[in-house]
């Protein structure tokens, strides 16, 4: 038995055999196996159809996009437009409201700048951007810039960006809108709503505009609108 066992192989080099057998076949499986490839980036942009069901297209029956842009890009460049049409629309409003305010005779007290008084200004309203004095022109453009900036900037530190699930036209310059606070107490339902109305006003004051403008520069070009 003693000289039989001398000739039986080794047990830890069976085991060992074994285990080399084992890893160079989990090498070549490994080989093998397809490349994982990384997983997408997940957005959280709100989605297009979710920007687009607000406002409701009532006056027209359908949404008007003659040139097809609701269709271009991503849901990020949907998310974009509307947050630039919202702006856009708030700016429209403040310059009918003012040209309409210049038109009617109503003034500020006090000079505009040395020697300007708000009172002198002319009643048309590009003749009275014209009298305001060039710093003066200067100084909207700057304070515009500045609220630009600032509402990109808070966007991203004070909330959710518009670009990452945010509500895009959402003002995020504190005291620019609702100073007192009014809407923190109204419900979601109240404040879609809001949004929507917010929308279409825009949308006519920037109609209201150019029309104002157009007839102003160019004589009978707006049916029934004097020059103002």
């Amino acid at each position: 038995l003693g000289s039989a066992a001398a000739f039986a192989p080794s047990t830890s080099l069976v085991n060992k055999n074994v285990a080399l057998r084992m890893s160079d076949e989990a090498v070549e499986a490994v080989e093998e196996a397809a490349p994982v490839a990384p997983a997408a980036p997940v957005s959280t942009c709100m989605s297009r159809e979710a920007i687009l069901a607000e406002p409701d297209c009532l006056e027209i029956g359908q949404m008007w996009d003659p040139l097809g842009l609701a269709a271009a890009g991503s849901d990020e460049t949907i998310a974009w437009f509307r947050h630039a049409e919202v702006k856009h629309g708030r700016v429209a409003m403040a310059a009918f409201v003012g040209w309409w305010a210049v038109g009617a005779g109503v003034h500020f007290p006090g000079d505009l700048a040395s020697g300007v008084e708000f009172g002198s200004l002319p009643t048309k309203g590009l003749e009275a951007w014209d009298a305001v004095p060039g710093w003066g022109k200067a100084q909207m453009l700057l304070f515009a810039g500045l609220i630009e900036f600032h509402d990109e900037l808070f966007h991203s530190r004070r909330g959710t960006h518009y670009l990452r699930g945010g509500v895009p036209g959402k003002n995020m310059v504190p005291g620019l809108y609702d100073p007192m606070g009014l809407s923190k107490s109204r419900s979601e339902e109240a404040l879609a709503k809001g949004r929507s109305r917010e929308i279409k006003n825009g949308r006519l004051a920037m109609i209201g505009v150019a029309g104002m403008y157009f007839a102003t520069t160019i004589p009978g070009s707006v049916p029934f609108q004097p020059a103002c």
